[in-house]
């Protein structure tokens, strides 16, 4: 099989198709190995449904099957020419793993033990508004308005835009780094500040943990958390779960409903039946 062609093709497709970087990256990397595994194949619409079903098995979790399912009926549609190839491989039914929040006092205790100005910038920003990751990264300061008081993400997760809430607490925070950092053009700059290059993923994943871990967390702590944290004080709080959805950039209430699930203010006024029973 020519793979070099085949690779090509598809990811002018997934170029067409795709505004997401991330899920043309990711769509590419999952072809490239399907197309390897199959290269004794001429052509990719020889490969049997059943060989291309045992593959998928040798994916240990669900979501990684998912995603490879996902990106071979994509090469199937849009490349090969051949839309209903895997029509009859179901996809998994997803884990339903719930995370394990923080409480408010976890939260500020790692707030009382961070001392490094900036390290305190990505941890409020992150609890402030339940910013994801790359939406932190990629903040820049024209995307804050202070007369409004609202932050702007732009091109987030799906290439969608939203406002989130500028917390007044945040301002003399964001003051005071601005005035010792001084950086440009993104809030966060990376190892040289003089490049004005971002700060990565990476680095900000190494500051959440090292603030945990000083702060004697025992719980797994990482950077997604901190947002499902944010989210879930909001619900305990009496925050409308729309608004919450509206502030995350879910699609769908359901993916929201997770913080329902997960508010131990909810689940510990549920009254239980062994209440009624004399011990």
């Amino acid at each position: 099989m020519n793979l070099e062609k085949w690779l090509n093709r598809y990811k002018t497709d997934c170029a067409m198709k795709y505004n997401s970087d991330s899920t043309k990256e990711n769509y590419t990397s999952g072809v490239k190995c399907f197309l390897v595994k199959f290269d004794k194949y001429s052509e990719p619409k020889e490969i049997p449904t059943q060989e291309i079903k045992e593959y998928l098995l040798t994916f240990k979790t669900i979501n990684t099957r998912k995603h490879n399912i996902c990106a071979i009926k994509s090469f199937y549609q849009l490349t090969v020419g051949m839309p209903n190839k895997i029509d009859k491989i179901p996809y998994p039914k997803s884990d339903k793993k719930l995370p394990i929040v923080l409480s408010i006092d976890e939260i500020q205790s790692m707030f009382k033990v961070c001392e490094n100005l900036k390290h305190k910038v990505i941890l409020a920003l992150l609890y402030s508004c339940g910013l994801r990751v790359s939406e932190l990264i990629n903040l820049k300061w024209k995307h804050i308005d202070r007369s409004r008081m609202i932050i702007n993400i732009l091109q987030a997760k799906g290439n969608k835009d939203r406002q989130v809430m500028l917390t007044p607490e945040l301002l003399p925070l964001l003051e005071k780094y601005y005035f010792e950092y001084k950086p440009k053009e993104y809030v966060l700059n990376g190892q040289f500040p003089e490049k004005q290059l971002q700060y990565s993923d990476r680095s900000v994943g190494e500051v959440v943990k090292k603030i945990a871990a000083k702060s004697g967390i025992n719980k797994r702590v990482y950077t997604h958390l901190i947002r499902h944290c944010s989210f879930t004080h909001m619900v305990e709080n009496g925050t409308d779960i729309n608004l919450i959805q509206k502030l995350a950039g879910h699609s769908n209430v359901k993916t929201t409903n997770i913080y329902l699930h997960i508010s131990h203010n909810h689940i510990s006024k549920i009254q239980s039946p062994l209440s009624q029973i004399q011990l």
